[in-house]
């Protein structure tokens, strides 16, 4: 099988252990900077260049797309699944995952627990946006924000309104959520692969912070999930459409609350604290999806007459 990796840097951890796991089994892979990827669309034709050479023969690319480059990256996914190549993620799913507005909508509607959120744009309305999420702290974030950045706890109603307005003044766009107090400054990282929960840690936030990411000092360990918040984390990932998420949890009076759906998920922290295999379980994974594909794709060439 050859398997492209869409990533800006063949360095970092996930990407040096995505290849390792792919040619430990055997596969051909490639990492593929997104950004020098160039495309030509015309009727019915789709076409990729690197770096001067067309790309062709790829069965499946794996994206690794960061935040930054989530517009650039997700076309040339699109482009990618023009051309017919499989791929864990799709473009679109990729979109829905990165925007925590449209994300919560989709998990809201289809009956998944979630913190308590508001969202509004006239400063004339927050006082009863406020009135509406109830009682203080709050968590304001930023709405496309990534790794605990762009993320302030309110303790008073006064000093959300002011980070509210702070947030107005750079036109921003943000959410206003409860905060359950109850978690403790921790939450449940589930690490969900091809319908499955491959792996979960329990993340703790330092002292004086109630972010519970790895990236601020937060520490990890390996944690056994409940039934319940097992059959919540793959039933996140699958209404966002993603084969490989990382489904973040919190445990509440209410039972498990979806704080967000991670469509790029990292390897490191997850396998650190668990020592699973995560990059192993991805791609055994998307070998079993395109072999599961493939008489498919020849029955479709098979119908247009193609031998």
């Amino acid at each position: 099988m050859k398997i492209a990796i869409l990533s800006r840097n063949a360095r970092l951890y996930s990407t040096l252990r995505l290849v390792e796991a792919a040619r430990k089994r055997n596969h051909s892979v490639r990492v593929l900077d997104p950004l020098r990827c160039y495309m030509r669309i015309a009727a019915g034709v789709f076409e990729i260049h690197y770096k001067g050479r067309a790309l062709r023969g790829i069965d499946v690319v794996v994206p690794r797309i960061g935040a930054s480059v989530t517009f650039y990256g997700t076309a040339v996914l699109r482009q990618f699944e023009m051309m017919g190549v499989a791929t864990p993620n799709s473009a679109e799913a990729i979109l829905r995952a990165r925007d925590k507005l449209h994300a919560l909508q989709l998990l809201a509607r289809d009956g998944i627990g979630l913190p308590t959120t508001v969202f509004g744009d006239n400063p004339d309305d927050t006082a009863d946006l406020l009135k509406m999420l109830g009682d203080p702290p709050h968590v304001i974030k930023l709405n496309e924000g990534a790794q605990g950045q762009g993320v302030l706890l309110a303790e008073k109603r006064s000093s959300a309104q002011g980070m509210i307005e702070a947030f107005r003044g750079l036109y921003a766009n943000f959410l206003v959520q409860e905060f359950i107090r109850e978690a403790k400054g921790a939450d449940l990282r589930c690490f969900v692969v091809g319908g499955t929960v491959v792996a979960a840690m329990q993340r703790q936030a330092v002292d004086g912070d109630f972010r519970a990411n790895i990236h601020r000092g937060a520490t990890a360990v390996a944690v056994k999930l409940t039934a319940e918040e097992s059959a919540l984390a793959i039933h996140a990932a699958r209404v966002m459409g993603l084969g490989i998420a990382g489904v973040d949890l919190l445990r509440s009076h209410r039972g498990p609350l979806v704080l967000e759906v991670n469509s790029s998920p990292g390897l490191e922290g997850i396998e650190a604290a668990t020592g699973v295999d995560v990059a192993g379980a991805i791609i055994e994974h998307i070998a079993e999806a395109v072999r599961a594909r493939a008489p498919v794709a020849r029955r479709k060439l098979k119908a247009k007459g193609v031998r």
